[in-house]
């Protein structure tokens, strides 16, 4: 069995989170919540894309 990477696997239930938070905004009805939400979880997601780039090219 594989061992896990738990920072990268932490950074990928933080982007899960963000989208969750974003849908719980929606049903808030309030904009600004779902706006930082979805900016917030794609900036996560962008950053663990790079991280992963950085360590592919590295090998």
């Amino acid at each position: 069995m594989k061992n896990i990477n738990f920072p990268m696997f932490m950074l990928a239930m933080l982007v899960i989170l963000m989208f969750v938070a974003a849908g719980v905004a929606i049903a808030f009805r309030n904009i600004w919540f779902v706006t930082l939400f979805i900016l917030l979880g794609f900036a996560f997601m962008g950053f663990g894309l790079s991280i992963k780039r950085r360590k592919s090219d590295s090998f």
